[in-house]
C-alpha cells in the first residue's frame, strides 16, 4: 500500500473573511496536489480565523453541510485531495469549535468537535462536543480527527489508539509559550500510540494571542518526519503503512497493556 503523501498549511488566513480563506485554501490545495499530496491538512478555525470576537462568531458558524463546506467540496474534486479544515459549526442552536474531512470526490467524510475547551476565550464562544473518537478511511489508513488541546490528554489519544486510528489529524491554534506541545508532547504521544500525527498550527500574532507555528507531521517511531518553521509555509511527509506495521510490530506498548489496573481512571 503507498504512502499517504500529506500536506501541512500552517497558515492563520484572514481573520474573519470566509471567502478570503476559501480561495487561499482553493491555491493550496492546487500546490498540494502539484506535489503529489492526497491530503491537505488545515490549522484550526482555518476558515474564519481564531481570535474572533465573541458576538461576530455565530453570524460566522456554519452547518457541517454548509455553503463553507460545499465550496470545499468543489476544491477537493476539482484537485482530487481530501481536505480537513476547521471551522466553527452551527447547530441545535450551539456553535461547536469543530473540524470536517472532506473527500477526493468531494464527499464530506467526517466531522468532528473539539471536546476540551481550552482558556475562557473558548469556554465561552463554543458548547464542547461529546464524542472523542471520530474517524474515516481514506486511501486504505484509518484517518482520526482531533483538535488542539484534546491532543494534550493522554486518554483521548490512547482511546484513538484503541479504535485503530493509522493518522491522527490535529488543527491545532497553539500560542505562546506554549511550544513545547509541538516540540517535543506530539512525537511521544505519536510514539506511545503507535500512530501517525498530524499537527498544523496557525502561525504569528491574532488579537491577544501569539501564534508559534511549528507544524509536525510525527511517526509512530517517534521521528519527527517533517518540521514548519514559524512563518506561512506548506511542509510535506509521508504516512507510511508499512513503517507504520513494522512500528506496531515492534513496539509492545498496546500489547502490554494492562486495563485492569486503570479502573480509577475513569
Amino acid at each position: 500500500m503507498p504512502a499517504l503523501r500529506t500536506a501541512l498549511l500552517q497558515s492563520s488566513g484572514v481573520l474573519g473573511d470566509t471567502a478570503q480563506n476559501l480561495k487561499a485554501l482553493d491555491e493550496a490545495a492546487a500546490h498540494a496536489a502539484q506535489g503529489g499530496s492526497g491530503l491537505l491538512v488545515t490549522s484550526e478555525m482555518f476558515l474564519t480565523g481564531y481570535a474572533l470576537d465573541l458576538q461576530d462568531i455565530p453570524g460566522l458558524a456554519e452547518p457541517a453541510d454548509g455553503p463553507s463546506a460545499v465550496a470545499i467540496g468543489e476544491i477537493a474534486r476539482r484537485h482530487g485531495i481530501a481536505v480537513l479544515y476547521g471551522y466553527p459549526e452551527r447547530a441545535d442552536d450551539a456553535v461547536y469549535n469543530a473540524a470536517q474531512l472532506i473527500g477526493p470526490d468531494g464527499v464530506r467524510l467526517a466531522n468532528y468537535r473539539k471536546t476540551h475547551l481550552f482558556g475562557c476565550f473558548e469556554q465561552d464562544a463554543f458548547t464542547p462536543g461529546d464524542t472523542p473518537v471520530v474517524q474515516a478511511d481514506l486511501d486504505g489508513l484509518r484517518i482520526g480527527i482531533m483538535i488542539c488541546y484534546d491532543v494534550e490528554f493522554p486518554e483521548n489519544v490512547r482511546a484513538h489508539a484503541l479504535a485503530g486510528t493509522d493518522l491522527l489529524l490535529v488543527p491545532t491554534a497553539q500560542m505562546h509559550p506554549f511550544q513545547f506541545v509541538a516540540e517535543q508532547l506530539v512525537p511521544v504521544r505519536a510514539f506511545e500510540n503507535q500512530m501517525y500525527i498530524a499537527y498544523v498550527n496557525r502561525t504569528g500574532p491574532e488579537g491577544e494571542f501569539e501564534f508559534v507555528g511549528l507544524s509536525c507531521l510525527a511517526s509512530p517511531d517517534g521521528v519527527t518526519r517533517t518540521r514548519a518553521g514559524r512563518g506561512e509555509e506548506m511542509v510535506f511527509g509521508e504516512a507510511d503503512p508499512e513503517l507504520l506495521a513494522a512500528s506496531r510490530e515492534n513496539n509492545p506498548y498496546l500489547r502490554d497493556r494492562r486495563p485492569g489496573l486503570y479502573a480509577s481512571l475513569v
